[in-house]
This record gives structure tokens, C-alpha cells and sequence, in this order.
């Protein structure tokens, strides 16, 4: 091979990667429209648009190298000489990380996720996290000067919107007092608030971002969220200058935002001073670049590996019959992989779990389900696990391991941010914690139905706890579409032996729900089911969930805040 072919896979690569990220620039570019004319079903189309593009520019590529290439560019030193190719075209390009995270992929997808050698790859990134130039900058400045209010006028007079302000003044005034509630010495000292020139979309909301400056104190963050009477007005919501509520707002069991900027690591790096505790890995994802999410989680579990020596084991909780689950105890994630066999109970494939987990990265999961990112031939030391798990993996899903010497090779696995399970929660919580984590799993329930999902197993088990204390839901193999379920009563007995029966005397069909069962099947304990039943008793009637199902039919899109309700104006 000549070094002219070398670079010309090279700059092939180069120009995918850079055709993927104009198309996530178009689709993203696009978010302020619909979010003006409240085409909100659009938005949610946009999104799973904006995730199909990547997978599709990787084939793309890989394609073009193996015409270009036939069998040969299985040589490893041509491999390596492309490799030191794209290193040097990447010394002054803004989207190193992105296009780092492109080349794998294009790798793996050449060598179907095998022959993955870490010298071959951008495993460790080849500029050491540089935060490249950007000659326009994606912030601007407004300084205080002893009286908020005028800042906060030329921050909203900066938006970029077409539709009208409802109430411009009261808003202003709101917002005022709000930051002054929160940072009440913001015109005392020194200051001046720095905002992303560039709105945040999600659902059906913008949201404003930036930071408040203040001479001898940390940097506090400010979101405004922003939300539209259906087309016709913009108005001001609520105002968080909370870290912790921030973080939340950008979690991981929310969908991903759409925020216009050709160099994310630009923002990241804005948005890591808001919130030092999220990992680059969880702010990529946040932002919609979340292959190279996966890449920096990648990345953050070697670092992890290196700087611990505990074993992994099973992931404590009742066991899932159709995924075995394990966890690193130092560690914030845990590994799901599918059982090569599944309990008689659950007719269901592999393939169909597959696409349960591909729905919900793809729909809108209303800070209620959490995102999982998927490997394959993910190699673990085997001297890190222990003898209990690799039995356990041996017996559960033999065709998805090869055991080696000194690895373990799991062809398939999910990794998901580990919670504690709310069964688990509820056996160790004092009662205040316990009525907040029933309440809000009620209001999981209610979110996700609302957002046309129906959870299907909805057993406390399949919950999470997060750091936050909200409940979020994780076993997607049974989830549906609510119009795919039908929510019936229990009819009336007719006889006295049909009163009676052991077995339902009626018929039921295979999607049939009885939400009046929920009573008894979810919750054995009688006081926590009483707790429920305080706020959500409504969830044991078919009229509810009927309720909820024939508003996704109508294409209403339900409100759901993603910050506590105490932050919000009168809207």
C-alpha cells in the first residue's frame, strides 16, 4: 500500500464523520422551529432522526473503504499508518473527539467488533482532552452592575425567537427576583452572568444556560426554562441557579438535548463548571453526541479498572428472567446481558428485547427510564470477577461468553447507571422516605403512560433509586406502546361458582391489563400499598389508564417538568 492510499482511507474517514455531524447540525438546527409552532410530534421524529444518522454514515464509509480496499485492509501495518494519518489531520480540527469516536466505529463495523486491539483505535484519545478554538465563541456576557434587572432584559431581548414574549416584563421581574432569592448577593459584588448563545431543546421546552460570576465566590449556574402556548406566546417558567437541580435537569433518564454548536467539546467543557459531578461520557450523551458518550464512559471505566481492585459480582436484587445483571461494587454502572434462555412465562426473543432497548433510547423517556449504552466483545480481566459470577454467566448465557486464560469476552452487553432497586430501598427506608419513593413511583407510572408507554412488568423490582431519590424504571423486555394494551374491569361474577374459581371464569386476551389486579399483584406489604393508594389510587382503575391512553391517541403531549416544582413562576 502507498501512503497516498493511506491518506486518502484516512481523509475518507475524516469527510463520514463530517457528513454525519452535518446532518445532526440540520436536524438540530431545526429544533427552534418546531419548538415555535408546537409541532411537538415533529420534535420527537427529529430525535430518532437525529440518532438513526450516525450508524447510517458508518455504513456508509465502511462500504466505501472495502471497495476502495478489497480484502487488503486487513494489514495491520496499513491499519496503523491510516491510524497516524487521521492523528495528524485531527492537530487543528475542532471536532477531534467526534471524529476519534467515528473512526472506531468504522473499525469495528470493518472487522464486525473483532480483531479490537487498543493501539488501532482512539481507546485513549490522541490530544488529551485539548479544548480546541472557536473563533465566534458559543457565549456571551452581561455584567451586572449593581442592578440585575437590565442584565436580565438584554439576555431575554438576545433570544433568538419569531413568536412573542406573553408577558416580557413580568417575566423580567420574575426572573429578577428569583435569582435574587437564590443568589441574593449577585448586586452586591462584582458580577456578571455568562449564557450560551445557543437555546437547549428538549420535549417542549428551550432552555436558557449559563452561569452567574462573582468576584470571590464559585461560579453558580442559571437555567431558564422557557416553554410556548401552543404557537402562540413565549413565556418564562421557572428559574434554577441550583447545581443539583441543574444536574438532574441533564440527567440520564431524560432524552437528549438539541443545542446548535459545531464543536461540542466546547460546551462540555462550559457545562462541566455547572456540574463538576457528571462525567464527560454523561454531558456528551446529554447533549445528543452520545457514540462519543459511549467512547468517554469507555474511556472513565478503564480508569476506573486501573484505579481499583474489587471483584465483580452479581448485582444484588431479586434475579431477572430474562437479563443476568452485574456490577463492579466501586463502580456507578452496572452490565446487563440476555439470557441465551428465558423463563416460560415470558414469550418473548432476543431480538425483541433488542428493539425494547432501541425504543427507549429513541423515545422520549420523561426523566422515568434510563438510557443504556450497548458493546460488543467487551473484554473484562477475569482475575476482576468473581467465581460465583462466571458460573452464574456460564449457566445463564453460556453463547454470549468466551473464557480465556486471563479475559472474559462478552459478545453483547448493555451498560446502564446503576440504582438501588425500590423494593430494596423501601426494606431499609424510614417513612418519610418511603411515602416520597411510593408517591413517586406513582408518578412514574403516570409519566411514562403518558409519554404512550405502558412498563408491563411494573413490580417494584423493576425501579430504580437514583443519588437523586427519584424512582426510575429499567426492565424494558415487556414495555409496549399504550395502544397496543387494552385496560379492561373485572366483570361481575354471575354464579356463586364463578365467585369462587380459582381461575378467571372470563376470557382474557393476550393484551389484556386488569388494573384493578395492581393492588394486590405489585405490593405484598399492606402499608406501602395503602401509601400508594393515598395518591394514586386512580392507577387501580381501567378509566385512568384509558384516560392517558386515549390522549396519546389524540397527540396530546403531556407537561413534564424536569426541575422541582418550587422553582416554577405562576406559568
Amino acid at each position: 500500500m502507498t501512503a497516498a492510499m493511506e491518506q486518502l482511507v484516512a481523509h475518507t474517514i475524516l469527510q463520514g464523520s463530517d457528513a454525519m455531524f452535518g446532518r445532526f447540525l440540520d436536524v438540530t438546527a431545526g429544533a427552534q422551529q418546531r419548538f415555535e409552532q408546537a409541532d411537538w410530534q415533529a420534535v420527537h421524529q427529529a430525535m430518532k432522526n437525529r440518532i438513526s444518522f450516525y450508524q447510517k454514515h458508518v455504513s456508509l464509509v465502511t462500504n466505501q473503504i472495502q471497495i476502495m480496499l478489497g480484502r487488503k485492509y486487513a494489514n495491520r501495518q496499513f491499519l496503523m499508518a491510516v491510524k497516524a494519518e487521521y492523528e495528524d489531520l485531527l492537530l487543528d480540527y475542532p471536532r477531534y473527539d467526534i471524529a476519534e469516536s467515528f473512526f472506531n466505529s468504522v473499525y469495528c463495523r470493518i472487522f464486525e467488533h473483532r480483531n479490537i486491539e487498543h493501539e488501532k483505535l482512539f481507546v485513549r484519545s490522541s490530544q488529551q482532552g485539548r479544548i480546541p478554538t472557536y473563533p465566534a465563541g458559543i457565549s456571551k456576557h452581561y455584567v451586572i452592575n449593581g442592578d440585575l434587572a437590565p442584565a436580565l432584559e438584554r439576555i431575554i431581548d438576545d433570544t433568538p425567537f419569531h413568536i412573542p414574549w406573553e408577558n416580557r416584563e413580568r417575566d423580567i421581574a420574575s426572573l429578577a427576583f428569583s435569582v435574587l432569592e437564590q443568589v441574593p448577593n449577585c448586586q452586591e459584588v462584582e458580577s456578571h452572568i455568562e449564557m450560551v448563545k445557543e437555546p437547549f431543546f428538549r420535549n417542549k421546552a428551550a432552555y436558557l444556560v449559563g452561569k452567574i460570576h462573582q468576584e470571590g465566590h464559585e461560579i453558580t449556574p442559571i437555567v431558564i426554562p422557557l416553554l410556548n402556548r401552543e404557537g402562540k406566546a413565549l413565556y418564562v417558567d421557572a428559574c434554577i441557579c441550583d447545581s443539583r437541580e441543574m444536574s438532574i435537569i441533564f440527567g440520564f433518564a431524560r432524552s437528549y438535548f438539541m443545542v446548535y454548536c459545531s464543536a461540542p467539546s466546547i460546551l462540555v467543557a462550559f457545562l462541566r463548571d455547572l456540574m463538576p459531578k457528571k462525567t464527560l461520557a454523561e454531558l456528551y450523551t446529554a447533549i445528543g453526541c452520545q457514540k462519543h458518550g459511549k467512547t468517554e464512559l469507555y474511556r472513565e471505566y478503564l480508569n476506573h479498572i486501573e484505579s481499583s481492585d474489587d471483584l465483580f459480582v452479581l448485582a444484588p436484587g431479586i434475579k431477572g428472567m430474562v437479563m443476568s445483571v452485574f456490577t463492579l461494587p466501586s463502580y456507578d454502572f452496572v452490565f446487563k446481558i440476555i439470557k441465551d434462555k428465558f423463563a416460560p412465562q415470558k414469550e418473548i426473543t432476543h431480538a425483541t428485547v433488542k428493539e425494547k432497548y432501541k425504543l427507549v433510547k429513541e423515545h422520549d423517556r420523561v426523566g422515568r427510564m434510563a438510557d443504556t449504552l450497548e458493546y460488543r466483545n467487551f473484554v473484562f480481566d477475569r482475575h476482576r470477577f468473581s467465581q460465583e459470577l462466571i458460573d452464574e454467566l456460564l449457566a445463564v448465557a453460556p453463547s454470549n461468553i468466551e473464557l480465556k486464560d486471563d479475559k472474559v469476552l462478552i459478545k453483547h452487553l448493555y451498560m446502564e447507571r446503576r440504582m438501588t432497586p425500590l423494593n430494596l430501598y423501601l426494606e431499609s427506608a424510614n417513612e418519610a422516605e418511603r411515602q416520597h419513593a411510593v408517591r413517586d413511583y406513582g408518578n412514574a407510572l403516570k409519566q411514562l403512560a403518558a409519554a404512550n408507554i405502558f412498563p408491563g412488568d411494573m413490580l417494584l423490582k423493576n425501579f430504580g433509586v437514583t443519588r437523586h431519590k427519584r424512582v426510575v424504571f429499567y426492565d424494558y423486555d415487556e414495555i409496549s406502546y399504550m395502544n397496543e394494551v387494552n385496560f379492561r374491569d373485572i366483570p361481575e361474577p354471575k354464579t356463586p361458582e364463578q365467585e369462587m374459581a380459582s381461575e378467571p371464569w372470563y376470557s382474557v386476551g393476550p393484551n389484556d391489563v386488569f388494573p384493578e389486579e395492581f393492588r394486590t399483584f405489585l405490593f405484598v406489604d399492606r402499608h406501602t400499598r395503602d401509601l400508594f393508594a393515598i395518591d394514586h389510587e386512580d392507577l387501580f382503575t381501567s378509566a385512568l389508564w384509558k384516560q392517558l391512553q386515549a390522549q396519546v391517541q389524540q397527540g396530546q403531549v403531556t407537561d413534564v417538568y424536569p426541575y422541582n416544582e418550587a422553582f416554577r413562576f405562576s406559568g
